[in-house]
């Protein structure tokens, strides 16, 4: 398909109720896209996305729309959001250690490309401790620096592992044997599967 039918069909699988927190509506990107103005339709198609839980489909198209536009961060939160869909997703409150703290002393890239540790409460067959990956979006900045804090998005690698995990509960993130930062968890959202399994 090409990127107007991409958009088209994205925006069918949006309930027409659905607005943006500026009252943008789907019949509004209709207009956007009978003026092929793409980019912007594909914009409000994410943050209408945004707003509520929309079929794996959505996020899919709206990933090859990005892409065959050339808009890469836009593809990348769409493969995210495809992700969490597949393996569920928990919020968390980050606090990253200070530098003179911490192995890390540079800042890392907040578009899912850190795959850290997390001790979320797990033992070892031998009684030691047992970390879980998860990969790392950080909302609203583009990087997030030592001693920085923000609001996280982690995919788990493994999801049956996280699920106990629940919010209030605080868990650390690694990067080696250290503690990296330290996290309290916001939202847990069960992956898609495990919730119609259920």
């Amino acid at each position: 398909m090409n990127v107007p039918e991409l958009l088209e069909s994205v925006s069918l699988l949006v309930p027409e109720d659905s607005a943006t927190e500026n009252d943008i509506t789907v019949r509004d990107i209709w207009d956007y896209l009978v003026h092929d103005e793409w980019e912007i339709a594909l914009g409000l198609l994410e943050e209408l996305g945004d707003g509520r839980s929309l079929p794996l489909a959505f996020w899919e198209k709206l990933a090859d729309a990005a892409e065959q536009l050339r808009l890469e961060r836009s593809a990348t939160w769409c493969h995210w959001r495809c992700s969490e869909i597949r393996n569920g997703v928990i919020r968390a409150d980050l606090t990253l250690r200070p530098a003179n703290e911490g192995r890390r002393t540079t800042p890392f890239s907040g578009a899912g490309v850190l795959r850290p540790m997390w001790d979320i409460g797990h033992l070892s067959p031998t009684g030691g401790r047992a970390v879980s990956i998860a990969r790392l979006w950080v909302e609203d900045v583009p990087c997030l620096e030592p001693g920085g804090r923000a609001t996280v998005r982690l995919v788990p690698l493994t999801p049956s592992h996280w699920t106990h995990v629940r919010p209030g509960q605080q868990i650390t993130m690694h990067e080696d044997r250290t503690v990296a930062g330290t996290a309290v968890i916001l939202e847990v959202h069960r992956p898609a599967t495990a919730m119609t399994a259920g």
